[in-house]
């Protein structure tokens, strides 16, 4: 009989636990973690879409008594949802090194590898060479996020030459 082995994924602990460990002489210049209010407003924008989107649906379909209820059940989901996940949403940060972005989950981006870096609503995304997509969630200031990761980048190309 064939033998089940655990999937890695049930082993995840979210925090600096499951952060890859700094290379030697390598120094930290930002860490990036989740703002609260951030992370509620982006609950709250997610459960207002989610009821107007819903709403249309009731409409169409010819139910428009049920949207009361329609929409109580969406804000009362996502509620839940943002406090299940609250833990592990603020458990997870992004440190800014001198050479590379070292995240959850042993994610890590060298800087030279970095071609994109764009806003999305209060996240930033991070597109590599090799087309790998990472997005660093929640942020109070994500341009500023945006500045020290094209300065760090910037600066690691001109001591790489």
């Amino acid at each position: 009989m064939s033998e089940i082995k655990r999937d890695s994924v049930h082993d995840y602990r979210p925090g600096p636990a499951s952060e890859l460990p700094l290379d030697p002489g390598e120094k930290v210049a930002a860490v990036f973690g989740a703002d609260p209010r951030r992370y509620w407003y982006d609950t709250a924008v997610l459960a207002g879409i989610g009821i107007v989107l819903v709403s249309a649906a009731l409409v169409w379909m010819g139910h428009t008594d049920q949207i009361a209820v329609a929409a109580l059940a969406i804000a009362a989901g996502m509620a839940l949802r943002a406090l299940y996940f609250r833990s592990e949403a603020f458990a997870r940060r992004w440190q800014l090194t001198d050479r590379r972005l070292v995240g959850p989950q042993g994610r890590q981006v060298m800087l030279l590898e970095i071609t994109t870096v764009r806003r999305l609503m209060g996240d930033v995304q991070i597109v590599t060479k090799a087309g790998d997509k990472h997005l660093i969630k929640h942020l109070a200031d994500s341009a500023s996020v945006m500045a020290a990761i094209e300065a760090a980048r910037t600066k690691r190309a001109k001591v790489k030459r």
